[in-house]
């Protein structure tokens, strides 16, 4: 069972150039006799589908490129933005631990009655 889809086929124009068999221009006329076209296996051909799409909802060209362009700055902009925010979480627990951390130590018995009593007022809230 062949899950692949069928290939485009490629063929060499009169001028040398190479171009999809369903890109051909009214005129041209087949060479007689087998074309071999040297294509690596695994380097598939590129997937127009959403160009044409785009371009066939009437969204034109520049358009087109600009997504292109801007598409993978845009992911970057926001994996960096991302990053970022992760940092300040981290250094936010971080400082939280260790001001927390120093209180409890520093505090003395006062500080620890007082957690007690606390502990005590979220139990019975409970």
């Amino acid at each position: 069972m062949n899950s692949l889809p069928e290939p485009v086929r490629i063929v060499q124009l009169p001028d040398g150039t190479y171009t999809y068999a369903d890109q051909l221009p009214a005129t041209f006329q087949p060479a007689p006799g087998p074309q071999v076209v040297h294509q690596h296996i695994h380097q598939a051909p590129p997937d127009r589908t959403v160009q044409r799409l785009a371009l066939g909802s009437g969204i034109g060209a520049g358009t087109v490129a600009a997504g292109v362009y801007f598409g993978p700055l845009l992911v970057g902009a926001l994996t960096a933005i991302a990053a970022n925010l992760a940092l300040l979480a981290f250094l936010a627990v971080a400082l939280s631990w260790g001001v927390v951390t120093v209180v409890k130590s520093v505090g003395g018995p006062e500080g620890k009655a007082a957690a007690k009593t606390l502990a005590r007022a979220r139990r019975k809230g409970k």
